[in-house]
């Protein structure tokens, strides 16, 4: 049986804050070409997570400890049309294949849980928000934090 106990959590949410990305994750999956991916991810608030989606897959997540804010765009990755804190007003979210999203830590030593399908498959700048490159981490999570639906970031 695999576990992720509380020591588990604590351990990886040092090693998010010690991390130069302020992220760190711990795999359930044995191999990164594995049909289904399940991890925890620790993330710190100012860690940076470009707007970006998957087309290959639909995600799952929930939070473990802390607070994420998620943010859905519409079909051009531009505009919100949805709007959800983890941890806070709703328990789990599952994204469709290629929605475009953001998720942003709310809370420091926050871990948040993701499945998808597998093999993993590294996010190319095709499906990373043309509009985000070149913002920094600071920029990028002080729109997240106020962002509401019909936001388009300016």
């Amino acid at each position: 049986m695999k576990r992720l106990d509380h020591a588990a959590l604590d351990q990886l949410a040092q090693q998010a804050q010690h991390s130069p990305r302020l992220r760190a994750n711990h795999n359930l999956h044995e191999q990164l070409s594995d049909p289904v991916q399940r991890l925890a991810i620790a993330m710190e608030p100012d860690t940076l997570v470009l707007p970006h989606r998957h087309p290959h897959t639909w995600e799952v997540l929930f939070a473990l400890r802390g607070r994420f804010v998620v943010l859905v765009f519409d079909a051009e990755g531009q505009t919100v049309v949805e709007r959800t804190v983890l941890g806070e007003d709703t328990s789990v979210v599952e994204l469709p294949a290629g929605a475009w999203h953001a998720v942003m830590s709310l809370d420091s030593g926050g871990v948040i849980f993701e499945v998808k399908q597998g093999g993993y498959v590294p996010v190319p700048a095709s499906d990373t928000a043309a509009w985000s490159a070149g913002l920094d981490a600071a920029t990028l999570n002080t729109w997240y934090a106020s962002a509401e639906v019909g936001a388009t970031y300016s």
